[in-house]
């Protein structure tokens, strides 16, 4: 079920200190600019085998969190894979690592925010675990969580909480 985005600011404003805001400055690349939904985690540096597999199966509009360490040495995701997740049905992909074909990228209607690029493909030999907690930028994410990412941010919402109508400043 995809979540519908609300303003990562609206959010900080409502929720104030319960909001979960991620540290990490992220790029957005991809051609949806803000999106949201439930938090699936793939924990691969260098690998991205089990994201493949990941991005193979029914996204139901969730938001895949990919823990890669924070190398840019390989690239985790691509044009490809953006394509194949966008018609699977996932809301987007947040990257702590690299990814390609970044022009491509902006043009396929997939949410995608990452470290930086780098134009050397990472191994596939399944390193890695999907659905474990990761953690960086000073917050944890798992499985279940809500998360919102636009040009200001990644953020989580307190479980089991819903966004009210947005806030005006």
């Amino acid at each position: 079920m995809q979540s519908i985005p609300v303003p990562t600011a609206d959010l900080a404003d409502q929720y104030d200190h319960r909001l979960r805001v991620c540290g990490v400055q992220f790029t957005t690349y991809g051609g949806v600019r803000s999106f949201a939904g439930p938090v699936r985690t793939v924990s691969c540096r260098e690998d991205n085998a089990l994201l493949h597999e990941l991005l193979r199966t029914p996204g139901d509009g969730a938001v895949v969190v990919v823990d890669g360490g924070g190398s840019l040495d390989t690239t985790l995701f691509g044009d490809r894979m953006a394509t194949r997740a966008r018609d699977n049905g996932w809301a987007g992909v947040i990257v702590y690592g690299a990814v390609r074909d970044s022009v491509a990228l902006a043009g396929i209607g997939i949410g995608v925010q990452a470290l930086g690029t780098s134009p050397r493909r990472a191994g596939k030999t399944g390193r890695g675990a999907v659905d474990v907690p990761v953690s960086f930028g000073g917050i944890t994410f798992a499985a279940g969580d809500v998360l919102h990412a636009d040009e200001d941010g990644v953020v989580l919402l307190p479980a089991g909480e819903a966004p009210q109508e947005p806030v005006s400043v």
